[in-house]
């Protein structure tokens, strides 16, 4: 609710006089949140789902509404990056719950909606697809902050709506494997080397029970086995079937680093560089 005033000015033979002020209260009977399906993101190429409500308590209906999304644009240096693409015909139109064709939309940054209508005493729900991009912060602390305003049909004044995302603080782990050499004699030394890759922003630790498995055929026997160049002994940090070649990493021994980020100075991109560990095996074939 908004208080407003207004006064009338009377002229007549060179002569002014003003009349009584008038007050009055205009009552803003639309409303609107804004809301991500998911609240934390990992990394670029993540999809977000957004949903804008907007609840018309009036006895009118507005038409002609324009949404204007911001896609979560920051400031770096003398440049705005964008962190969400949004998702082109990824998007759903409710009048009380009933689908609409779909509105116009103008992809870009900002990117808008437009020709919403919201009943009277009903609601518009509009739900549309991003994606993350290399400009997201990805670090412990990164952040979104995604605006979108409500102007247009009407409307005395726009509404403003926000979600926030936040970057999950998690590992995302890899695996890899090479071998050496490719081409090996019987009886000679093969080597099997695992890498272990993180690209999440938190250190995957023995508590993430992390166990690597493999079968090796040709049978291996006897090999030696290494974790990040530290040697490994069997039964303490790994089993071994010198009959069957399964090899498995006993739980509570692997451990990975995080990753480490840093924004391209020219760009604004973000680049990870994963934490990596080493298993590696080698025996006689």
């Amino acid at each position: 609710m908004a208080t407003f005033y207004n006064q009338a000015t009377l002229s007549y033979n060179g002569n002014t006089t003003t009349s009584n002020m008038t007050t009055g209260e205009l009552v803003e009977v639309l409303s609107a949140t804004k809301q991500a399906l998911t609240t934390t993101y990992s990394a670029a190429g993540e999809t977000v789902t957004f949903i804008i409500s907007i609840v018309n308590s009036g006895t009118v209906p507005f038409t002609g509404l324009t949404i204007t999304d911001t896609l979560g644009a920051y400031t770096y240096g003398i440049d705005t990056l964008v962190p969400l693409t949004h998702v082109k015909g990824a998007i759903q139109y409710y009048n009380n719950g009933i689908l609409q064709p779909e509105p116009t939309v103008s992809s870009g940054s900002p990117f808008t909606i437009s020709g919403i209508t919201v009943p009277a005493g009903g609601n518009a729900t509009i739900i549309y697809d991003t994606v993350v991009n290399q400009f997201a912060p990805i670090g412990t602390d990164g952040e979104i902050t995604n605006e979108a305003v409500i102007s247009g049909g009407g409307l005395t004044n726009s509404i403003t709506v926000r979600a926030d995302l936040t970057t999950a603080k998690t590992a995302n782990l890899s695996i890899s494997k090479s071998m050496y050499p490719t081409t090996v004699s019987e009886n000679g030394q093969l080597t099997y080397t695992f890498l272990i890759q993180n690209t999440g922003n938190t250190a995957a630790t023995t508590s993430d029970s992390i166990i690597v498995t493999d079968t090796f055929d040709p049978i291996l026997n006897p090999i030696t086995v290494t974790f990040n160049d530290t040697q490994w002994a069997s039964p303490t940090n790994y089993t071994y079937n010198s009959t069957t070649g399964e090899f498995s990493t006993l739980d509570n021994q692997i451990t990975v680093p995080a990753a480490t980020y840093t924004q391209n100075p020219a760009t604004g991109a973000w680049v990870v560089t994963p934490g990596v560990s080493k298993l590696t095996i080698t025996g006689t074939v």
